[in-house]
C-alpha cells in the first residue's frame, strides 16, 4: 500500500510556500509608507544634485568649453546611452539573483558620487589652461558615469516595483518631484551664478557639489526597509543570462510596440547637447545664461511631475508617457520658432524652449512605470534592460545629428527630431493598458 505521507508532504511544501509569500507581501505592505517617504527623500537629493549638471545644459557646456565640434558634443548622447543601456543588460541577471536590492542601488549611486568627485578634482588642477587630453578624460569619466547611473536606475526601478504599489508610485512621482525640483531651483539660484562666473566656469564646485548630493543619495538608499525576496517564487532566483533580454521583443507583442515607443521617445535627449550651442552660436548667449536654463527646465519637472505623478495614480501609466512624449515633442520646435525672431527678441525669451525640455525626465519615469506594470514581478530586471536596450538604439545616429547640425544647420535637425516624437507619441495608442483587466502584468497594483 502507498505511504499516505507521500502525497501529504508535496502539499505541506506547497502550504507553507504560500504562507512564506504571504509573510513577504505583509512584510512589504507595513513597511510600504515608510519605503515611500524614505524613496520621495532620496528623489530629491538626486533632484538637487542632478542640476548642477544637467545633461541638456551644463555637461555640453562644460565639454564645449574643452573642445567645441559639434561632432565631439554629439558623442555626449552615444556615451551617455550606451552606459544606460549595455551595462545594464549584464547586470540585470545578477540584480534579479539578489534577494536585497537596495544594497545594489545605494553602491552604484555611491559609483555616481566618485565619478563627479573625481572629475571635480581633475578640473581643480587644470581648470583654467585645460590640456589637449582633458577631452578624452571627460568623455572617459562621463562613460563610467553613464554606466553607473544606468545600473543605478535599475536598481532603483527594480526596487520601486517590489516595494511600492502602482498606486505609490505615482503617489510619490507627484510630491516628491515638485519638492526636488523646487529645492534644486533655490541651490541653483543660490550658487551655480556665482560658481558659472569663476574664469573656469566654476565646475570645480559644480561637480563637488553634484558628487556631495549622490553620496547623500547613497546612504539613504540604506534606509529602505526591504524583505528578502520571496523563498516560495521560484521564479526570484532562477539562473538567467543577460542575452535572454531579447526574447521580451520576440514573445511580448504589447511590449514589443512599447519598444518602438521608447526608441522614438530617445530623439528628445539626442537633441539635448544642441540647444545650448544653438543659442551661444546664433543668438551670442553665454555661460552667464546657463543658471537661467537650469532653474526653468527643473520647475517644469516640478509643475509637470505633480500633474503626471496624479495623471499615473488615476488613469495609469499609458496615457502618462503619451502625455509626457507629446510635451517633449514641443521642445525642438520651440527652439526653431524663437530663434528665427527677431536677435534681441529671441535672447530674451529663448529660456522658454526649456520648459518642453523639462517634461524629458517625467518621460523616463513614465516609460520605467509602464514597464514595471507591463511585466511580473520576477522579471522586473529583464524588462527594464530591455527598455534601456530598445532606448539606446537611436543614439547610434547621435554623432551623425551633430554633423547634419554642422553641415545643414539646426533647423531641420531639430524640426525633424520634433516629428520623430510626435511619431512617437502617437504610437501609444497601440499599446495596452496595464491596469486594464485583460492584461495580466500590472504588479501589485491596488
Amino acid at each position: 500500500m502507498d505511504d499516505p505521507t507521500e502525497t501529504a508532504e508535496p502539499a505541506d511544501d506547497v502550504d507553507a510556500a504560500v504562507a512564506t509569500i504571504a509573510e513577504h507581501d505583509a512584510q512589504v505592505a507595513s513597511h510600504e509608507a515608510r519605503n515611500v517617504v524614505v524613496a520621495g527623500f532620496y528623489d530629491i537629493i538626486i533632484r538637487i544634485g542632478w542640476i548642477f549638471k544637467t545633461e541638456s545644459v551644463i555637461m555640453p557646456a562644460f565639454l564645449d568649453q574643452v573642445a567645441g565640434a559639434g561632432w565631439l558634443r554629439g558623442l555626449l548622447p552615444v556615451v551617455n546611452r550606451f552606459g544606460m543601456s549595455i551595462p545594464p543588460t549584464f547586470y540585470a541577471p545578477r540584480l534579479r539573483r539578489m534577494p536585497v536590492k537596495k544594497g545594489s542601488l545605494a553602491l552604484w549611486t555611491l559609483m555616481m558620487a566618485i565619478v563627479f568627485l573625481t572629475l571635480a578634482g581633475v578640473w581643480y588642477h587644470f581648470g583654467e589652461q585645460p590640456p589637449s587630453w582633458m577631452a578624452l578624460a571627460f568623455l572617459t569619466l562621463y562613460a563610467t558615469f553613464s554606466s553607473a547611473h544606468g545600473i543605478n536606475q535599475l536598481s532603483y526601478s527594480t526596487v520601486q516595483g517590489k516595494l511600492l504599489t502602482a498606486a505609490s508610485r505615482g503617489r510619490l512621482m507627484s510630491w516628491s518631484l515638485p519638492v526636488g525640483a523646487t529645492l534644486a531651483v533655490v541651490f541653483a539660484w543660490w550658487l551655480m551664478g556665482r560658481w558659472l562666473s569663476e574664469p573656469d566656469g566654476g565646475f570645480v564646485w559644480i561637480f563637488g557639489f553634484t558628487g556631495i548630493c549622490f553620496v547623500l543619495g547613497s546612504g539613504l538608499a540604506l534606509l529602505m526597509r526591504e524583505p528578502p525576496d520571496r523563498a516560495g517564487d521560484k521564479h526570484a532566483l532562477a539562473p538567467q543570462s543577460w542575452f535572454s533580454a531579447v526574447t521580451v521583443l520576440r514573445h511580448d507583442a504589447n511590449f514589443r510596440r512599447f519598444a518602438y515607443v521608447a526608441m522614438l521617445s530617445s530623439t528628445t535627449v539626442i537633441l539635448f547637447p544642441h540647444y545650448q550651442a544653438l543659442a551661444r552660436q546664433r543668438l551670442g548667449l553665454s555661460h552667464e545664461n546657463l543658471m537661467i536654463w537650469v532653474v526653468v527646465q527643473n520647475l517644469a519637472v516640478g509643475v509637470f511631475g505633480l500633474v503626471i505623478g496624479r495623471i499615473v495614480h488615476r488613469r495609469g501609466e499609458r496615457l502618462a508617457v503619451r502625455l509626457a512624449i507629446f510635451g517633449t515633442a514641443l521642445a525642438p520646435a520651440t527652439a526653431v520658432w524663437i530663434a528665427s525672431l527677431e536677435p534681441h527678441v529671441a535672447r530674451e525669451w529663448f529660456w522658454v524652449v526649456f520648459i518642453p525640455i523639462g517634461m524629458t525626465p517625467i518621460s523616463q519615469k513614465t516609460m520605467q512605470g509602464y514597464t514595471l506594470e507591463a511585466s511580473p514581478q520576477h522579471d522586473h530586471p529583464r524588462y527594464l534592460s530591455t527598455l534601456s536596450l530598445a532606448q539606446a538604439v537611436p543614439f547610434l545616429l547621435s554623432p551623425l545629428v551633430g554633423w547634419l547640425v554642422d553641415r545643414f544647420g539646426f533647423e531641420s535637425v531639430l524640426l525633424t527630431g520634433s516629428a520623430l516624437l510626435i511619431v512617437g507619441a502617437m504610437m501609444t495608442w497601440r499599446i495596452a493598458e496595464p491596469r486594464d483587466q485583460h492584461v495580466g502584468h500590472a504588479s501589485r497594483a491596488p
